[in-house]
């Protein structure tokens, strides 16, 4: 039998903090894309069932992304330093 107590690697605190703040960037910058692409999408001439279908799409894509930044944040209450 041995005493010796095998020990996993933990990031340290400050590097996931990094790292969480790093998701919530990529986040916020894919929801303001998310917005332009659907602004840009309704001045494209196409047939207004057509528009009007793909914008509802990208603007349920930003509800999604919304979501996962409650989600990792905690419900917007994120300070990770």
């Amino acid at each position: 039998m041995s005493n010796v107590v095998p020990l996993r690697a933990r990031p340290a605190p400050d590097a996931s903090a990094r790292e969480t703040a790093a998701v919530v960037s990529d986040l916020v910058a894919i929801a303001e894309q998310l917005h332009d692409i659907g602004a840009r999408t309704a001045t494209l001439g196409r047939p207004r069932p057509e528009t009007e279908r793909t914008v509802q799409m990208l603007l349920d894509a930003v509800t999604s992304v919304e979501r996962a930044l409650d989600a990792i944040t905690d419900g917007g209450d994120y300070s990770p330093f």
